[in-house]
Parts: C-alpha cells; structure tokens; sequence
C-alpha cells in the first residue's frame, strides 16, 4: 500500500511538471491592445509664400545645428510625378534661397553644377505636386503638396526633411521652357531617384544610390537647361554631350535636350537621329508618351507648322524603331477630362487609330502587330484640368511595347 501511494505521489509530481512546462494561452482583453500609432495630421493648405515660409524655416531649423558654415545647392525642384521643372518651382528656390541669406547664414547658399557638386556640400531638393484632398496625386486636385529635403553628399544620408501644403490659386505650373518645348516623356530612373530621395526617405536615411551616383550628371544637366532657356544652343548642346557620357546621364532629359538643341540649331538629320535614340529610350523603359497634339474634337494634328511641323518625322521614327523587334506597340490616346466623358472616351481611341494608321503607313512591317486603345480623360499625369500648356503631357499619345497580339 505504501509502495501504491508513492508512486501515485510521484505520477501527481511528473504530470503537475509537465503541465507547468507547457506555454499558457492568454486572453489579452481588447482594451489592452496598444493602438497602432495614428498617421499624422496633414499640413494645413494656406497660401503659397506661406507654405514656402513654412518647409523652408523647418528644414533649416532642423538643420542648423552647429557652428560651421555649410555649402547648400538646390538641385531645381521638380513635379513629384512627372518631373518636370515649372514656373512655380523656380519660384520656390527663389524664395528659399531669399529665406537662407536673410535668416540662416550658416547656410551658403551656391549654384548647382559639377564643381559644387564635386565639394560634398548640402544638396537640397523638392517635390512640388498637385494633390487631391487625401493628399494623393489622383482625382480632383485640391492644394499642392510641397516636400523638401537637405541631404548631406558628404555622409551620404538625409539631415532634414519638411512638408506643406499650398492653396492652387496663384501658383504658375507652366514648364519652363526646356519642358514645355520637350516632345516626349517616360519613367525614367533619374527622376525617380529624386522624387524618391525627397518622398520616400526619413531623417538619417541613406540617399537612394541611384540619385547619388547620377548627382554630377544632374548637375551638368541643369547647367544644359539653364543654357537652352537662355537660347546658348551651341553650349547647351555641348553640355548635354557631356552629360550623356557621364555616369548616371543616361535620362529622358538629356535625349530631349540633345533633340532640342540640334533642331534649334537647324541640324535636322542630327535632330532625327536623336529623336530616334529618344524613342529608343522610351521602348526599352516600355512607355513613351509623345506629345501630339490635335484640333478640338478632331483627329487631325494642329494645323501650326511650328507646332506639328515635325510630326512627320517623329511618327516615321517611332514607326521603324518600333518596327525593330518582333513585340507588338500599342499605340493608346489620351484626352484632357474636360467635356463630354463619352465624347473624350471615343475621341481618345479614333486618335490613337489614326496614329496607329500612320504608323503602318510609314512601316508596312507593322501591321497586325499595332493595337489601338483610347482611356480618355482617365489617366492624367498633371491632373490640374487646367487645358493649357501646364497639363499638356495629359493630352498624349502613349506607345508600349507589348509580348504579343
């Protein structure tokens, strides 16, 4: 009996063990949750010399700290989407290079080319882009949303960053010249590593590579723009050379400026062979958006030599690049949101049609392998609705390449 109870004391003893090894399962009440933490609130929209007061005093308040004077460059700021420079972001460098010298003169405030570059100095850059009510660039835009970033080319990381929001009234989103006269646009790597360096990155993150290792390029790309604008062709041509050989200058903005110059210049067989390296480009980043412009309602090009007078060409040239590879282009129209929708939404697909006709005009190779589709009003990259040249690239003439029919 005695040898029956201890060992019954000592099956207790092992099952007791056994249990007490086992993990418990707990029921958390719900109130004991943490929350996850709550997104922050959106900057208010106020006027735009307030908006600019209000990112430029926080990013160089943020970044002030300390008693060496440091060298700051403004890389131009640009549309967070399309990447274009306009009359409203020159302005806002202007405005923040007033705010630097007369506030912060532990800020030196130097132009933006490759010898600034070249000594590690601060570089600044901005987003400027028009959003809806969520803050997002889709649907109705309602305010401008304003990013700015300092980032230090010496350690390579981001030292401060600011966002705010603008009222639309009053801001000129007209390209600058060198933009608004470029004929095609595409997703380009460049432009996205400085959109993502100013919208994707917090404070003491590293500078996106791509941005970093392109930054002497962008600079002598600026300086190329800055001479086009200026109508110094044969020195703009001269430094878009230059930056299409150096790292990081293989951009959409070098392949417009390169045509640009060489048509400004009257070179024309130069001008199509760059323009034909410009489709080249667009094909294999598989998007080109051409800017293409029709009469009202119509599916006949502007009747402006100075506008279309090159429109020939340029169709002639997407029709035998494209005309290379066995793929398939499709060939898609876009039309400005304003008007009849049911209106635009046919107009946009008898364009591209008449594009796609054109195109197997100029390459008999190309028929059965040309889809023409039309999206309307439905897909814009500005977005703003203002049918002017400030939201041309809305009223395009988009190709892509597709694997088969």
């Amino acid at each position: 009996m005695a040898r029956l109870r201890q060992g019954l004391i000592l099956l207790l003893t092992l099952l007791v063990a056994a249990c007490a090894e086992q993990a418990p399962v707990v029921s958390v009440p719900a109130a004991t949750v943490a929350a996850a933490p709550a997104p922050p609130p959106l900057p208010p929209v106020v006027p735009f010399d307030q908006a600019v007061l209000n990112a430029g005093n926080a990013v160089f308040t943020a970044a002030g700290s300390g008693n060496r004077r440091r060298a700051v460059v403004i890389d131009p700021l640009v549309n967070g989407v399309t990447g274009e420079q306009s009359a409203g972001t020159r302005t806002l460098a202007v405005r923040l290079e007033e705010l630097a010298r007369e506030r912060y003169p532990q800020f030196d405030i130097q132009p933006f080319n490759a010898r600034t570059v070249a000594a590690s100095p601060l570089v600044m850059v901005g987003t400027f882009t028009p959003v809806n009510a969520q803050n997002q660039p889709t649907g109705t835009r309602e305010a401008f949303r304003f990013c700015l970033v300092l980032a230090d080319l010496g350690t390579g990381r981001t030292v401060a960053k600011s966002v705010a929001r603008a009222v639309p009234a009053g801001v000129d989103s007209t390209p600058t010249r060198v933009f608004a006269e470029s004929p095609a646009w595409t997703e380009d790597a460049g432009i996205k590593a400085y959109i993502d360096t100013c919208q994707a990155t917090r404070v003491g993150d590293p500078i996106p590579a791509t941005y970093l290792n392109g930054i002497i390029a962008a600079a002598t790309i600026n300086q190329a723009m800055e001479a086009y604008d200026a109508e110094r062709y044969r020195e703009a041509l001269e430094l878009y050379g230059t930056a299409r050989s150096t790292p990081g200058g293989e951009q959409l903005r070098v392949y417009n400026g390169l045509y640009l110059t060489h048509a400004r210049l009257g070179q024309r067989e130069q001008a199509e062979t760059a323009f034909g390296d410009l489709v080249d480009y667009g094909l294999r980043n598989n998007r080109l958006a051409v800017k293409l412009l029709f009469r009202d309602a119509s599916t006949a090009f502007v009747a402006e030599p100075r506008i279309s007078g090159d429109y020939p060409m340029w169709l002639h040239q997407i029709a035998r690049r494209s005309a290379r590879s066995d793929a398939c282009l499709q060939v898609t129209g876009h039309t400005s949101a304003s008007g009849s929708a049911a209106l635009n939404d046919r107009l946009s697909v008898l364009r591209a049609e008449y594009v796609k006709g054109r195109l197997e005009q100029e390459a008999p190779t190309l028929r059965g392998r040309v889809l023409a589709t039309g999206v309307a009003g439905s897909q814009p990259l500005v977005g703003t609705g203002a049918d002017n040249a400030s939201d041309a690239l809305d009223r395009r003439v988009e190709f892509k390449v597709i694997p088969a029919c």
